[in-house]
């Protein structure tokens, strides 16, 4: 995977897609590591977590998340999601971010070398292929070591380079914890 130290950089994050991605071959990403080591790759001008976020007094498993980004380098993009029930009685929520972040991408465009798309959805193909006749390399971040691959092929193709997320492993993610090494809990606490 080439990148040059010189060139203007820039990520861009499909928080749902690089969640489901990295879940479905054991790993936790770990957004300071993945920050720095984008850093030490070329100038990055901005990274980018694009994320639907539930909007209610309850609590939101990803509000810490999205807040901790935020605070720490991240240009977080984030709009309301919908929540409703489906035909089996249970609560769904949706909310799609694709059109904020081809928006967004295809700005970059104008001031960057290089972006890094972490997202395996093709429908972003066609954004891919714009952004390219810009003169703008395009790496897309996703995984084929999962059943089934979690990248569309076509956006794989498109791709100048594609990137395997299960190679940056060490390098974006947490250690991963061993249950053997982790010590038994104790039934009476």
């Amino acid at each position: 995977m080439a990148f040059y130290k010189d060139e203007r950089l820039a990520l861009f994050i499909d928080g749902a897609n690089l969640y489901s991605a990295a879940r479905a071959v054991g790993l936790e990403i770990d957004f300071r590591k993945l920050l720095k080591e984008f850093q030490s790759r070329g100038r990055l001008v901005r990274a980018s977590y694009y994320t639907a976020l539930v909007e209610s007094d309850e609590y939101s498993p990803i509000r810490p998340l999205v807040d901790w980004l935020a605070y720490n380098g991240f240009n977080v993009v984030k709009k309301p999601a919908r929540e409703f029930v489906d035909r089996e009685g249970r609560k769904r929520v949706r909310g799609n971010m694709d059109v904020e972040l081809a928006v967004d991408m295809l700005e970059a465009a104008a001031y960057c070398d290089h972006i890094v798309l972490f997202s395996g959805n093709g429908d972003f193909r066609r954004l891919v292929e714009a952004v390219k006749t810009k003169g703008v390399r395009v790496s897309v971040v996703s995984t084929m070591n999962a059943t089934p691959p979690m990248i569309s092929d076509d956006l794989r193709r498109e791709a100048d380079t594609f990137i395997e997320l299960t190679d940056l492993g060490d390098l974006v993610a947490r250690p991963r914890r061993d249950t053997a090494d982790a010590p038994p809990l104790d039934e009476d606490d």
